[in-house]
């Protein structure tokens, strides 16, 4: 019996998640309806899990053994309302329970409170730009390119180049190299989106900035 009460032990405490050997500190975001409110904003230690670093700023309650958030702040995931708790991380949507994610030095962590019926799935948001572009997901990162129209000011997309740490800046129409991240900047109102080209959290990213928003901070998309 002794025996059995250690080995139960010592799963919860690996499903804790505490901090491992990462060092540094990543960037928690608590919100509601698509970044729309901010309830909390913190710097947490990097090498614990995204489930854990919640759980460090707020009183939370979880399902399915630990693995899910049910409630944080006072907000409770509910099947009659079609509202739930989503994360992400550098602007990619979880693809696994918060429990296996280990939050790296750098990365920006996102919670938000929502409506799954009007949004299903919600695969990549602009709200933590510059991310994808610097810190990846789950520690792999990807090259990135520049590409912009004619009518667009070089200096502007130089710019947003070097937030970015793109390799190259040529004009729309020039071929990004396979499983790069890009950057599409044209003029207009503006206006920034994003869209994944593959299947998977992690995989290349579009994001199309036009204009020069000046708020996309914890939204989905501009406007």
């Amino acid at each position: 019996m002794r025996r059995a009460l250690c080995a139960l032990l010592v799963l919860l405490l690996a499903g804790c998640g505490g901090a491992g050997d990462e060092a540094g500190t990543a960037t928690l975001w608590v919100t509601r309806d698509r970044g729309t409110e901010l309830l909390l904003e913190a710097k947490v230690p990097a090498g614990q899990t995204l489930m854990r670093a919640l759980a460090s700023e707020v009183e939370i309650e979880t399902r399915y053994g630990g693995r899910f958030l049910q409630s944080a702040v006072g907000l409770q995931g509910s099947l009659r309302a079609q509202r739930d708790w989503f994360w992400f991380v550098n602007g990619y949507e979880g693809d696994r329970s918060a429990t296996e994610y280990r939050l790296r030095d750098g990365d920006v962590a996102w919670w938000d409170y929502r409506s799954w019926e009007r949004d299903g799935e919600t695969r990549v948001v602009v709200g933590a730009f510059p991310e994808p572009f610097l810190h990846g997901y789950d520690g792999n990162t990807r090259s990135a390119v520049v590409r912009y129209a004619a009518s667009v000011k070089y200096v502007l997309a130089r710019q947003l180049a070097a937030d970015i740490g793109a390799r190259s800046v040529e004009p729309l129409g020039t071929p990004v190299p396979a499983g790069a991240n890009v950057l599409e900047i044209r003029a207009g109102e503006p206006h920034l989106s994003a869209e994944l080209l593959g299947e998977s959290a992690g995989d290349p990213v579009r994001f199309r900035w036009r204009g020069v928003p000046t708020t996309y901070a914890r939204r989905y998309r501009v406007p």
